[in-house]
């Protein structure tokens, strides 16, 4: 549920910047289509991990805010981020091994 294409981004997004309107969300989130974001963020809401607000307004308005059920997980987006820092070398390099290796069919490994 958390760790879904979008989901943590989604999160990430709330909890580092606050209470936003989607188009706003959308656009720091980057390159999620507004179905999907629509989608997300109607599962998380089910979830208790955001929060909706609709403002009757005209035009109107709706907000979205992480709750501190989702706040909660901020340790483990932490987590998340130090072991990115620390590892990300490591995984463009092995992107990069991969790619210049010729395929071996699959599984990719040859045997000898």
């Amino acid at each position: 549920m958390v760790f879904s294409r979008w989901t943590t981004p989604i999160l990430w997004t709330l909890h580092a910047y606050g209470r936003q309107r989607f188009v706003e969300l959308q656009r720091r989130v980057g390159t999620i289509t507004a179905k999907v974001l629509t989608q997300r963020l109607r599962q998380m809401e089910r979830d208790g991990l955001v929060i909706r607000t609709y403002y009757a307004e005209v035009p109107p308005r709706v907000e979205y805010e992480i709750s501190d059920l989702g706040r909660s997980l901020a340790p483990v987006f932490a987590h998340l981020a130090e072991w990115a820092d620390a590892n990300l070398d490591r995984v463009e390099q092995a992107r990069h091994t991969f790619d210049a290796t010729p395929a071996a069919g699959p599984g990719r490994r040859a045997r000898a």
